[in-house]
Formats: structure tokens, C-alpha cells, sequence
């Protein structure tokens, strides 16, 4: 995302668009897919730079970590704040304060009912063995854990 300087009037300026997924250079296999990244900023010049601020929407295809499913997970940044340093340029690029804006919002550990709206497939109690008691190479394990004394 390049912003001409010699566009923004000393009032500022506010722009709004979309930009293609390819400026979040995501190479995980566990993110499968991008949409479009909508944007509205407001842009200024200082003395020390050019500001941006505003907000930016898209979606992002993920894989559950309980199921393995995959599903789409909205993101939203209402605060997005960037300040560059002014080189002497004509351009100043934003991709870099953008992409990671958005993927600092991604979760951790994603998973398909993020919102309550669906019930995960691997969201089950576990149960263990029979009846809900350990079986006994479980009962074994833990059993030694219980004796693991630790200084």
C-alpha cells in the first residue's frame, strides 16, 4: 500500500479502497486463504513523518486446531496506527504496518466455534477409559507421575 506524498494536502487526507491478500505475504499452511483488505485511513504530514490512521476488514481462512476444519475468521482492526519516517521519497509504503496489524489479531490457536455460532466436531469431553475412568496404561502413566519427585 503506497502513498504518494505529494497527494496529501497539508489538511490531510482520507482515503478508503481495497488492496489485494498477496501484500500479507502469508506462507502458513494452516492459513489457507485471504480476502481482499478494505481500508479507511486518514493520512497527514508532520515534520517528523506521515501518520496514518483508521481501520482495516478481511477475512481469513483457517484450520481449526481440535477438528482440523477449516472456516473463515473475520478480521478487524479499529485502531491501526502507523507513523514512517519521511526519506526523502516521493512514496511511503504502509504494506509493512498493515500486514502486521493483521496478523497480530489472528489467534493463536485457532478454533471453529470462536464465536459460539457452531459446535466443534473435536470439542468432546474426554472420557478415558470405561465409564470414564483412566485405562489402565493411562493409570499406569500417571501413577508415575505421582511418584516423580521433584527438588
Amino acid at each position: 500500500m503506497k502513498i504518494h506524498l505529494r497527494q496529501i494536502p497539508v489538511e490531510g487526507l482520507h482515503l478508503e479502497g481495497v488492496e489485494e491478500p498477496a501484500v500479507l505475504d502469508i506462507h502458513e499452511p494452516d492459513i489457507l486463504s485471504a480476502a481482499p483488505i478494505r481500508y479507511a485511513l486518514d493520512l497527514g504530514l508532520t515534520a517528523e513523518g506521515l501518520f496514518a490512521t483508521g481501520s482495516l476488514e478481511t477475512e481469513i481462512g483457517l484450520r481449526c486446531v481440535r477438528c482440523l476444519e477449516a472456516f473463515q475468521y473475520p478480521i478487524r482492526v479499529d485502531d491501526f496506527a502507523a507513523q514512517v519516517e519521511l526519506t526523502g521519497a516521493e512514496t511511503v509504503d504502509l504494506t509493512p504496518s498493515v500486514r502486521e496489524d493483521i496478523l497480530l489479531t489472528l489467534p493463536a490457536h485457532p478454533r471453529c466455534d470462536w464465536n459460539g455460532a457452531k459446535v466443534c466436531r473435536g470439542a468432546g469431553e474426554w472420557t478415558g477409559g470405561e465409564g470414564g475412568k483412566p485405562t489402565e496404561r493411562e493409570a499406569d502413566a500417571w501413577e508415575a507421575l505421582d511418584k516423580l519427585r521433584v527438588k
